[in-house]
């Protein structure tokens, strides 16, 4: 990269003839598909946003690296594959990166250097990191709003969930979780669901300690999500959707003062078990008719810390297990919802769970549990870094009605539309990239490219 010669490899026995590898071609790069990002960024102004939100301390005179431009080199260097600050000095020269990052290709200054980037991620505040959060969640639904056009939401569905992240080293607030059995952060993810749109697009993550009780942190963040999104859909029924560890009666009585319809699940114990003996007793008999051994009922059901009567549905199961006895194995869904049946308010809470694979992108795609930093507000800034990484790969999955792209993980994305090997040219008029005439991907490469920006190539 960047012009510097470096030595030859020469390899005998591999092929019918010796092959000599040099690395001495100026301005090339592999991270060519990085401008499909750009282009995606451009469309939302994410990172524009997220740089109006977030103060910059530092003395202007002595400033070689606006703010704007290390926010951008560390949401497209994760993006590309490259999560943490020590790969900036691989980056340092790259002609896309700088080129994404608003720099000439052939000229422009280096990029960021580790030590600037470190200092970045600890120079973040408490107001810092709220004011981002804020951007963050805003531009996703500004987005939603703008591509769903005239189009009517009827129903936006928020969904809470907290997750393992395993930590390593000195990091505050890690601490020994005994249901993990590990030392660990237990970050609170957002994502917002419109209609029965199956995809769910990902508002924010909040660092918790390794302890945190299961609703810690929900009614904050839905305090800052709730007014937003029935800002930006008016007319929309806004729900949410919880697992058992937010069954609490502080947040129960709070999404019924706000008007929020919920479906949280409740965890099992002998006193909904026995109440949903009879719908067992229903589903033992389809079962043994032959049919599916599934049966919905509700209850009324008024927990120990509650002060009312709550609807809570039943979804009776008998599990079949090898070479065991059938084994009862009942689900409760507690809810203000009275409109929709058992079977179709069960259903609404099963929509949830293809949540977790969105998580799951996160941490094998984007590598957002390298909470590596020290101090927790440094952690924090990475989790919200990786989120904006992942709403550009959400976003660009949206904006491509691609067979090969529209369903894709972000590490296939990236493997095929973001990983290209181009060599970077810059005149007066333009910038040139060439790429490999046999790239495999080119059609699904076309397809995102003119699907990102308003014009035809």
């Amino acid at each position: 990269m960047g012009g510097k010669a470096r030595q030859s490899v020469e390899m005998h026995g591999v092929l019918w003839k010796p092959v000599v590898v040099d690395f001495d071609q100026p301005q090339q790069s592999t991270e060519g598909g990085a401008l499909l990002l750009r282009a995606v960024d451009e469309q939302l102004g994410l990172t524009d946003a997220l740089g109006r939100a977030m103060r910059d301390g530092r003395q202007s005179g002595k400033v070689h690296h606006p703010l704007l431009d290390l926010l951008r080199q560390r949401i497209f260097a994760i993006a590309c594959g490259y999560p943490d600050c020590n790969d900036a000095r691989k980056l340092a020269d790259d002609p896309v990166m700088k080129a994404i990052c608003g720099r000439s290709p052939e000229h422009g200054a280096a990029l960021g250097s580790q030590p600037t980037l470190s200092r970045l991620e600890n120079d973040v505040s408490p107001v810092d990191l709220l004011r981002l959060s804020y951007a963050l969640g805003k531009t996703v639904l500004r987005r939603q709003q703008k591509v769903r056009g005239k189009k009517r939401v009827k129903r936006v569905v928020i969904d809470l969930d907290g997750v393992e992240d395993p930590t390593y080293g000195g990091q505050q607030l890690a601490l020994f979780n005994g249901y993990y059995d590990n030392w660990c952060y237990l970050p609170l993810f957002a994502s917002v669901q419109f209609d029965d749109d199956p995809a769910q697009f990902v508002l924010g993550a909040m660092l918790r300690s390794g302890k945190a009780n299961g609703d810690l942190g929900a009614v904050p963040m839905l305090s800052r999500l709730v007014p937003r999104v029935r800002k930006s859909f008016p007319r929309a029924l806004v729900a949410v959707r919880m697992d058992g560890a937010f069954a609490t009666p502080e947040l129960l009585e709070w999404c019924e003062d706000q008007g929020l319809t919920y479906y949280i699940n409740l965890p099992q114990n002998s006193a909904l078990n026995e109440a949903a003996t009879p719908f067992q007793a229903q589903a033992r008999a389809l079962l043994k008719a032959g049919c599916e051994a599934l049966a919905y009922g509700e209850i009324a059901h008024q927990a120990g810390k509650w002060d009312d009567e709550r609807r809570v549905i039943v979804r009776a199961n008998v599990a079949l297990l090898e070479d065991r006895t059938p084994k009862d194995n009942p689900r409760f869904i507690v809810t203000n919802d009275r409109r929709r049946s058992p079977r179709a308010t069960y259903a609404m809470y099963a929509m949830r769970g293809d949540v977790e694979n969105r998580y799951k992108e996160l941490k094998d795609g984007l590598s957002f549990d390298r909470a590596s930093c020290t101090a927790a507000d440094a952690n924090q800034f990475r989790y919200i870094l990786s989120v904006a990484a992942f709403v550009l790969f959400q976003h660009l999955r949206q904006s491509v009605d691609h067979p090969d792209l529209v369903r894709a993980q972000v590490s296939t994305l990236r493997e095929r539309v973001i990983k290209l090997s181009v060599q970077v040219f810059e005149t007066a008029r333009r910038i040139v990239f060439k790429a490999p005439a046999a790239f495999g991907w080119f059609g699904a490469w076309r397809h995102a490219a003119l699907a990102c920006v308003s014009l035809r190539l």
